[in-house]
């Protein structure tokens, strides 16, 4: 509220002047308001959902495994300090090391998917989404975490997987 001085404290015998009147504002309604906004919008507003990345795990009583020849596999080895290391195959081979960034490890993914599609050719299948029937790559990816690599490598890889069009990768 604003306050008003009252009686002027003048001598007597002297005009009295005229005092410029301090006002005082109290902001007390003003911050309930603030509180009272603030509060209405934090419960109208919709939080940020978190995101699932989907991911399909095989069942027991699914149809027998598969012998996969190694000029169709890569073998990606996820180290410490966001290092990948990589071989083309299934056996042990030495690996090339690189990291996560575009010039990295989606190079080295391009670069083994060309290779198998000039080998073997294109896949005729069926896009889940669409139904519609596309080519695709025979490119088998093995990601192996080793335990000083981070969960996010691993995720990391994972979307480097959707972003280069691998459909058949696994992590072992």
């Amino acid at each position: 509220m604003a306050d008003i001085p009252s009686a002027s404290n003048a001598p007597p015998g002297r005009k009295p002047r005229a005092h410029r009147m301090s006002t005082r504002i109290d902001f007390t309604p003003m911050v309930d308001l603030g509180f009272l906004l603030i509060t209405f919008f934090m419960l109208t507003t919709s939080l940020a959902k978190p995101s699932l990345m989907a991911l399909v795990m095989p069942d027991d009583s699914g149809p027998d495994k598969q012998d996969i020849q190694a000029s169709k596999c890569l073998t990606l080895i996820l180290g410490a300090h966001d290092q990948v290391y990589w071989y083309a195959g299934l056996d042990d081979r030495q690996p090339d090391s690189t990291d996560f960034s575009n010039a990295g490890i989606r190079q080295v993914i391009l670069n083994s998917m060309q290779q198998v599609n000039r080998k073997w050719g294109l896949e005729l299948h069926k896009d889940p989404k669409s139904g519609l029937e596309k080519q695709g790559s025979m490119l088998y990816v093995l990601i192996k975490p080793e335990p000083g690599s981070r969960y996010r490598n691993l995720v990391d890889a994972l979307d480097e997987m959707a972003i280069c069009g691998v459909r058949y990768y696994t992590i072992m």
